[in-house]
């Protein structure tokens, strides 16, 4: 069964914390990576192999760029399980 969007976005969340030490609750759907939660390429690939493990997606690196922002990974992780 396909996670939901709410725990997708808590799945990422938490995610996001682990890496960065950025707080759970500003992991918000319409945050940019880079703008908003200051997120380094290093970094965003780090997410990136986790969340595919996490929800057992595959997120190719040239599907990565188009990631901008937290919604982003949301949408495209839920599509990509279901």
């Amino acid at each position: 069964m396909a996670a939901s969007e709410q725990e997708i976005l808590e799945g990422l969340a938490e995610i996001v914390n682990e890496e960065t030490g950025i707080p759970t609750s500003d992991v918000q759907p319409g945050k940019s990576f880079t703008d908003d939660l200051d997120i380094d390429s290093l970094s965003m690939m780090t997410i990136v192999v986790n969340a595919e493990e996490k929800f057992g997606v595959r997120i190719p690196d040239d599907d990565v760029k188009g990631l901008s922002t937290v919604g982003d990974a949301v949408s495209y992780i839920q599509k990509a399980s279901a």
